[in-house]
């Protein structure tokens, strides 16, 4: 669910929980799973922020999970990112719904999907769509959505940004848009075992996550089908859009 993944003071990483499976159909730890459910509490509160951290170096600094400004409408960087696509728009790891309350204010078929159980109550309670599953699992609409977003640091959903964009391909329409919020590095490429940490120190159980800079998500991108088709830089926050080969050539 929300900005690039930088570290602070930069711009914060994605807090949308997800469960994950592999190319083998292994279920993997999702975001922010298991022991005292720091972002489940977060989200019910409405309020804070919460740190990612390696598991492996604690003593890292950490990105910063802004869990409040999930919970705020589609901002203008938001606004901009749905007028530069069209079609129908799916939101992978869409939190409360920010994303598909604006694109539904705007006319189009729009769904989020989210692993977070109090996310989906929070959007559903809204009136906005939101399905309780994984990218993984089987999604309403497979390979008719115009757009699909993967933005807030969304790319690190299930650790391997290769297999989550493979993933979105099939999800997406030929012809159709995959927008990715990158990291503000445009070369970084960090895979690793993750743990979520509120202000009084409890925490989450590891799960698997990923960090990826443009040149990084394009070049992965073009081993899945997806071609570059654009970037965008606004607000402190990065963007690649990509965009699904055409059945027709």
């Amino acid at each position: 669910m929300s900005p690039a993944v930088t570290t602070p003071p930069q711009e914060p990483v994605e807090a949308n929980a997800h469960r994950a499976t592999g190319p083998t159909g292994g279920r993997t730890a999702h975001f922010g799973h298991g022991g005292a459910l720091p972002y489940e509490v977060a989200l019910a509160l409405g309020i804070g922020t919460l740190l990612l951290r390696p598991r492996d170096a604690p003593g890292a600094t950490p990105w910063v999970v802004e869990v409040a400004r999930y919970l705020d409408d589609a901002d203008r960087v938001d606004r901009l990112l749905l007028r530069r696509t069209s079609g129908s728009v799916l939101d992978v790891g869409s939190g409360p719904g920010r994303m598909v309350a604006e694109a539904r204010r705007r006319g189009r078929v729009a769904l989020g999907i989210d692993v977070s159980p109090a996310a989906v109550a929070m959007a559903r309670a809204a009136g906005r769509p939101v399905e309780h599953c994984s990218v993984f699992d089987d999604v309403p609409g497979e390979g008719g959505w115009g757009t699909t977003l993967l933005l807030d640091g969304n790319i690190g959903i299930g650790g391997d940004p290769g297999v989550l964009l493979a993933r979105c391909a099939e999800l997406t329409a030929p012809g159709g848009i995959v927008v990715v919020e990158s990291d503000l590095d445009p070369e970084r490429d960090h895979r690793f075992a993750a743990v979520l940490v509120a202000a009084d120190g409890s925490g989450s159980a590891a799960f698997p996550w990923a960090v990826a800079g443009s040149r990084v998500v394009e070049s992965v991108a073009r081993t899945v089908g997806l071609a570059p088709h654009g970037r965008l830089r606004r607000g402190g926050r990065h963007f690649v859009l990509l965009r699904r080969g055409d059945a027709r050539q």
